[in-house]
């Protein structure tokens, strides 16, 4: 009996447990995916670059397995408050108070086990998309590697089926601590600490200045260093949640002020409802606030590392290629490929020196980087005095009066590629009448600098190649070109591009969920006072209008906090990346899309529970 009554009770509540579902579902699949390319040997094997990039997914279990953990305690919790009365009813029905907690806590291994079924199904098809999709990118093929990972199912099974079972528990112990008669008035009960006259006031402006505080240190964080990133932390957690505490019910009191707008339609009742469950909302809006900032903040970080590849990489190499004695087939590459800059240096080395051609030097002088700013370049404007040697040593401060100057000593040195040993050699710069008389091998150094390093990537990695069958004494990691660089900027930034947006993704689908289950919960309450106005006259049609305008009201005030906190808090992202507001546009509307969704939703079957079906 008991059963049946709970299938029951279940199947009135489907739509809910289907959302929770659907949350559970999500955060198992990315999870798995998550944990498949940071352990598949077949994956990390496949190339170098992807040992680099292992930590960013690991980074991207750990923090989505937190949010998780919390997530599902809170939506159980939900549900258990859901049906609180009718569990009570049960009880006073005859039902032992150990056996409904008892079908509680298998209710919730159901669920648990069917969204992990479904989860890990979804994916491996995520991980084996993914994959492939991430190995095109890095330009490789990863023999062997398939979605369905063994030890990534384990490890997904394990987790989440521990936090179903103590999440099943806490809910258990709760219903067992509960009396029956709490059970049955469950939805009579008002959560929230009201905050009053200049109280009031005094907090919401301490929080105006929290935030203020915060904002301005990510701005500044250039100066403020990684004392800026803790205050801002601690400023604009503690603002976010004061604010949401103390000036959300100003301001719905200031609306209920306004007698134009109040007098209109059903605004009263609309703010009247608003002010009611506002202050058991508050904490909950302030954590969605706080969520919308991580979840769009990991897409926007995402996009921002990927996009500035280019930009840190020439911050290490200006030139896109340097070439030491250029064979014939490295030469058809590189009149290839069009250069906006190109130009040749002889030299010659003997077992001292490598000598440069003064006139040659000076013709075309090199471009540095500018020591007052990184991000630019400048052209070299020392002298360059014949007969200079480089300052590598302090005995050349007494044999030699001539030193190469500072910006001509790190353009050269630039130029030189490490595995060929020539930095151990001292430069030497001579003129056009001591070069004949020097005796040595001699060659030409060729760079060149393009407009778009990134679309000749073929021809870097061929001339990479190149260099290994030229210099048999060398090996792959010993070349320190460019492309090497770019290489490696580029595959940690697509696994961060895919943790980013992943992470970010099920960072907003959750909090959206959160919201949504926190407005349902208290919906039960609302239905007498739907009631009541419906026998006053108000029509189906007003009171429809008046629930899209208050929750809409509930989901605005925290995206527009959160975008906020996303608009300021990307800044941070500038320790690491060159421009970190990149398209900051896309997760902006990325989050504005799962976030209608949920609204719409939540109106749907928030209104499906106040409002009776016509018929």
């Amino acid at each position: 009996m008991l059963f049946k009554l709970s299938m029951s009770g279940l199947k009135s509540k489907q739509k809910d447990y289907i959302v929770l579902l659907v949350g559970l579902v999500m955060s198992i699949s990315i999870f798995y995916m998550f944990q498949t390319l940071a352990l598949n040997k077949a994956f990390l094997e496949a190339n170098s670059m992807i040992d680099s990039i292992e930590f960013v997914f690991q980074t991207g279990s750990v923090l989505l397995a937190i949010l998780t953990f919390f997530y599902i305690l809170y939506a159980n919790s939900f549900l258990l408050s859901l049906r609180q009365k009718e569990f009570g009813m049960y009880m006073m029905l005859g039902a032992k108070k150990y056996k409904v907690a008892l079908f509680m806590f298998m209710e919730t291994i159901a669920i648990g086990t069917a969204s992990l079924v479904i989860g890990t199904i979804a994916g491996v098809g995520l991980a084996q998309g993914i994959g492939q999709l991430l190995m095109k990118q890095l330009d490789f093929s990863g023999e062997g590697y398939i979605g369905f990972y063994v030890p990534s199912l384990v490890m997904t099974c394990i987790f989440f089926f521990s936090i179903f079972v103590l999440s099943a528990l806490i809910n258990s112990v709760k219903l067992s601590r509960i009396s029956v008669l709490q059970l049955v008035h469950a939805d009579a009960h008002v959560k929230g600490a009201v905050m009053k006259g200049k109280v009031n006031v005094a907090v919401a402006c301490f929080s105006i200045i929290l935030l203020g505080i915060g904002y301005a240190s990510m701005m500044t964080l250039d100066k403020l260093k990684e004392s800026g990133i803790m205050i801002a932390m601690l400023c604009t957690t503690g603002g976010t949640y004061m604010l949401f505490a103390s000036v959300l019910p100003l301001l719905i009191k200031k609306l209920q002020g306004n007698k134009k707008y109040r007098e209109k339609g059903i605004n009263a009742f609309t703010l009247a409802q608003l002010n009611f469950r506002i202050n058991q909302l508050a904490k909950v809006l302030a954590t969605v606030a706080m969520l919308v900032a991580l979840g769009a903040g990991a897409i926007s970080g995402g996009m921002a590392f990927k996009n500035n590849v280019i930009k840190s990489t020439e911050r290490f190499e200006i030139y896109d290629t340097v070439i030491y004695s250029p064979t014939a087939e490295e030469m058809n590459i590189l009149n290839s490929i069009p250069f906006n800059e190109k130009n040749e240096y002889r030299y010659k080395v003997d077992n001292q020196f490598i000598y440069y051609v003064k006139e040659d030097l000076e013709k075309n002088r090199p471009l540095i980087h500018d020591e007052q700013d990184i991000g630019k370049v400048k052209r070299v404007s020392e002298n360059l005095p014949a007969g200079a040697v480089s300052n590598d040593h302090q005995e050349n401060n007494v044999n030699n009066k001539k030193i190469i100057p500072d910006e001509w000593d790190t353009a050269l040195r630039s130029l030189q590629p490490a595995y060929l040993n020539y930095l151990d050699k001292q430069i030497k710069i001579v003129d056009l009448h001591m070069y004949p008389h020097i005796k040595g091998k001699k060659g030409i150094v060729f760079f060149g600098k393009t407009d778009d390093f990134a679309a000749h990537i073929r021809e870097w990695k061929k001339l990479d190649q190149l260099q290994l069958d030229k210099y048999e004494h060398i090996k792959a990691e010993d070349i320190l070109s460019k492309y090497k660089i770019y290489d490696e900027f580029s595959a940690v930034a697509s696994g961060t591009v895919f943790m980013g947006f992943f992470l970010g993704i099920a960072f907003l689908a959750m909090l959206a969920s959160c919201l949504m289950f926190k407005i349902l919960s208290g919906a039960t309450t609302d239905i007498k006072r739907y009631e009541m106005l419906r026998k006053m006259g108000v029509c189906s049609k007003l009171l429809t209008k008046s629930i899209y305008k208050e929750l809409f009201l509930v989901f605005l005030i925290p995206a527009i906090v959160g975008i906020a906190h996303v608009l300021f808090g990307i800044k941070i992202f500038g320790f690491i990346v060159i421009d970190p507001y990149f398209r900051i546009w896309t997760p902006i509307v990325i989050f504005l899309i799962i976030y209608s969704a949920y609204y719409f939703l939540t109106v749907q079957l928030y209104k499906g529970i106040v409002l009776p079906k016509e018929g």
